[in-house]
């Protein structure tokens, strides 16, 4: 009976195993380092870079491998697609590690005629064009990105020769007529969407950055948070489209790349603290 009363007051629902419910994961289980991407294949191979992988765990789309690279402590993590997605990631892996740093490694939509197809975008700030942070923080509350985290992508891209622009964000929770498209047989409320947002300097749509950030300022817990995305098309320029899949392949390969460089320097910076 106390069991069932102490079960039924824990405001996150846990599994058979004690384990967090969506993650599977409990204390211990996810490193203070946590890179995240929406696709679980693309987690898949950040952790074929691992040193060794010690836990694999899988539930729905949500995918966690942690382990070592080069000696750091790291956990690769999948959250699926959206806000909703990585709120409810974000808030369980925070209850099984601190202090924690979010590295995201997404992909995008360019909003700027300057950036090229396999660019990458480095996050400084990003607008709340969702809902889900606004159930944590009033909406107008800024959602930089952790300057720690943002100068380490912003290193690691200078250091492997990786085109990257550095500035404003917007993240929507809609593929479509939340990011100004218009599918047949649905009507979009916001067709100019894409050409207020270029005008006002926006660099690129995606669909999770906001949260990461919004939580990670506001969580009593200490937590850092920022990331980067690889483009794969220009919404304003219809984009010169990847020639092959391979190439698709090897500019995902340079946001990882990125995203394990960024993981050195921060472990090393902290460490110098320390």
């Amino acid at each position: 009976m106390e069991t069932a009363i102490k079960k039924a007051l824990d405001p996150l629902p846990r599994n058979d195993q004690g384990r967090f419910y969506h993650l599977d994961c409990g204390p211990g289980e996810v490193a203070p380092y946590i890179l995240t991407c929406g696709d679980p294949d693309r987690v898949r191979r950040l952790a074929r870079f691992f040193d060794r992988v010690e836990v694999r765990r899988r539930h729905r789309e949500f995918v966690t491998l942690t382990g070592t690279y080069k000696g750091i402590p790291v956990t690769a993590l999948a959250t699926g697609i959206g806000p909703d997605n990585t709120a409810i990631a974000v808030i369980e892996a925070s209850q099984c590690v601190a202090p924690a740093t979010f590295i995201r490694l997404g992909t995008t939509g360019a909003l700027q005629e300057h950036i090229a197809v396999g660019d990458l975008v480095i996050t400084e700030q990003a607008l709340r064009d969702e809902t889900t942070s606004h159930y944590y923080a009033a909406p107008d509350l800024a959602a930089p990105a952790h300057p720690q985290v943002t100068r380490a992508l912003q290193h690691a891209a200078q250091e492997l020769g990786v085109p990257h622009h550095v500035g404003l964000t917007c993240t929507t929770s809609d593929f479509y007529a939340g990011q100004g498209r218009q599918p047949p047989g649905f009507t979009c409320r916001d067709p100019g969407k894409v050409e207020r947002l270029q005008a006002a300097g926006v660099l690129n749509f995606e669909m999770e950055m906001s949260v990461y950030l919004t939580l990670a300022q506001i969580s009593s817990y200490p937590l850092r948070a920022g990331g980067a995305c690889v483009v794969l098309d220009n919404m304003v320029t219809g984009g010169e489209a990847f020639t092959s899949p391979r190439e698709k392949s090897r500019a995902i390969g340079r946001l990882l790349r990125v995203g394990l460089r960024a993981l050195e320097l921060l472990h090393a910076a902290d460490m110098e603290r320390k």
